[in-house]
């Protein structure tokens, strides 16, 4: 019997929203009560846009992500419903609406896929997805994901160490920052074609290089046991999850090593609301809106699931150090 001792940024129980679906993380939508769950509360369409997404995910990769291994992060743990995770999303290449990427992004195409290196390294390149993940090996992480906009949920993502990835491209001592930047395919996107959008595309993000190579910062290819789906950023995204959840971007074709802080979309559109570093912080507030507390999914009209929010999304004791001295007013 092994007894793991508790770290304060491990979820815990109470503060998780039930998923009576995840009976078997290996084998979740496989399993007939898991199906019968979806199916009671998702409409035909939807169920259709689900399967088709599935249908298009390489074997291989399917494989690779059945066969992460479970981390100590939140194992055992119940989540927040496959539902609300999947049908709840930012990402506005798709639309604005929270349920815009569920019902369009099902038929984005995935397979291929490939990722651009550029910049202050030594290995530079196109790179496909097999080739990214060739040398890594998954594991299951159970986060807190904390949107901007005072919403969280609690996820369980199929990844691997970003730091694990970045140093096969040698970076040199003058990389800094690291630029990640999202497809731009207005065929496929509608939100980038829309005639509404003042997003300058493609949608570009970035970490400071400390922050790139801390543990806690994964690349996530899946979740709940699958494949990534196309909505939640697939087949390729980063996580971060002591910052909102806009720096955790979606889709990632292109990775570039640069020496100088890079303008990111949100900053350069918004730069009295949405700053650079983006870290959670319930002290500092949004110009519309406090920070202070946060609807945790699901909730309703009669059960908002109102909790605190805390410094770093709880994860003080693994990053608080990367900003010792740093004034996190001013660097928002």
């Amino acid at each position: 019997m092994i007894i793991r001792q508790q770290q304060s940024s491990d979820v815990l129980p109470s503060e998780i929203t039930p998923h009576s679906g995840y009976l078997n993380r290996r084998q979740f939508l496989g399993q007939a009560a898991a199906v019968s769950v979806a199916a009671a509360a998702l409409p035909a369409q939807a169920i259709q846009i689900h399967e088709s997404t599935r249908q298009q995910r390489p074997e291989w990769l399917a494989g690779q992500v059945a066969a992460a291994r479970e981390s100590q992060w939140g194992k055992d743990e119940t989540l927040t419903p496959y539902p609300n995770v999947t049908q709840y999303n930012n990402f506005y290449e798709f639309g604005t609406g929270k349920d815009d990427p569920y019902r369009y992004a099902s038929k984005l195409k995935t397979d291929p896929w490939s990722v651009e290196v550029t910049g202050e390294c030594e290995l530079k390149g196109t790179f496909t997805l097999e080739d990214l993940l060739s040398q890594v090996d998954l594991e299951e992480r159970i986060y807190r994901l904390r949107c901007v906009e005072a919403w969280s949920m609690v996820i369980p993502w199929i990844g691997f160490e970003l730091s694990s990835l970045l140093k096969r491209f040698k970076p040199l001592s003058s990389a800094n920052y690291v630029e990640f930047t999202t497809l731009h395919d207005p065929k496929q996107m509608p939100g980038q074609r829309s005639v509404f959008s003042t997003i300058d595309w493609p949608y570009v993000e970035g970490l400071r290089m400390d922050e790139a190579m801390n543990p806690l910062t994964i690349m996530a290819v899946g979740l709940y046991g699958e494949v990534l789906p196309n909505q939640n950023g697939a087949p390729f995204r980063l996580v971060v999850p002591w910052k909102y959840g806009f720096k955790s971007i979606k889709s990632i074709v292109r990775i570039r090593f640069v020496e100088q802080m890079l303008k990111t979309t949100w900053a350069q559109l918004a730069p009295n609301e949405y700053g650079f570093y983006a870290n959670v912080n319930p002290q500092v507030d949004h110009p519309r809106w406090s920070q202070a507390r946060e609807r945790r999914l699901p909730s309703g009209l009669f059960k908002p699931n109102r909790i605190e929010t805390q410094m770093f999304n709880g994860y003080a004791e693994q990053v608080a150090s990367l900003y010792s001295g740093m004034n996190l007013r001013k660097y928002y």
